[in-house]
């Protein structure tokens, strides 16, 4: 497993070591020990979450202003354009975003940490996004800023208008969301 740092340094790449030959592949998408060692986080996952997605679909900006969650998040069917936004009033990376393309065919994973937002754009027919968390989830502190806020201004890889639920399309504005301290 190779783990690298995106432009956001807590934000982190992780690429498996993928074992295949013309009967298939294999790979551990998660091992707590080596996890730690390359890290240095002793990250406890709670819940395992698996979503269907068609093309142009957009979930987020999502995050819990309390029980917040990391997430470390793959794509096991399709791809996807995977997008973390730094909430953390007191971080000098307060307000800024990294993306990655995740797919079944890079296998990549993305570790979102406490303290961020979190979407993502379909970019295949379908996608399926697999994500484990930290905490459990908890509705009642889930928030969501709009997907086109100008102040955070993501460059997401659109072919046409976003698919979005009532609950990301009433997303707030950057300027009016609640942070993290």
């Amino acid at each position: 497993m190779k783990v690298t740092e995106t432009a956001i340094p807590e934000v982190l790449l992780v690429e498996p070591t993928v074992f295949g030959d013309d009967r298939g592949f294999f790979y551990e998408s998660y091992n707590a020990k080596k996890w730690k060692e390359l890290t240095g986080l002793g990250t406890i996952f709670v819940q395992d979450n698996h979503s269907r997605s068609a093309k142009n679909v957009l979930r987020g900006i999502h995050y819990q202003i309390q029980h917040s969650q990391g997430k470390l998040v793959r794509v096991v069917v399709g791809e996807v354009f995977d997008v973390a936004v730094d909430l953390r009033q007191s971080s000098p990376t307060f307000g800024q975003w990294v993306g990655e393309r995740l797919s079944a065919e890079n296998k990549k994973s993305l570790w979102v940490p406490e303290g961020f937002g979190h979407g993502f754009l379909v970019l295949s027919d379908v996608a399926e996004f697999l994500y484990r968390t930290t905490d459990f989830y908890a509705p009642e502190y889930e928030r969501c800023i709009a997907w086109n806020d100008s102040t955070i201004a993501i460059e997401w890889p659109l072919d046409g208008t976003p698919l979005l639920s009532e609950k990301d399309a009433k997303g707030s504005a950057f300027s009016k969301a609640e942070y993290y301290k």
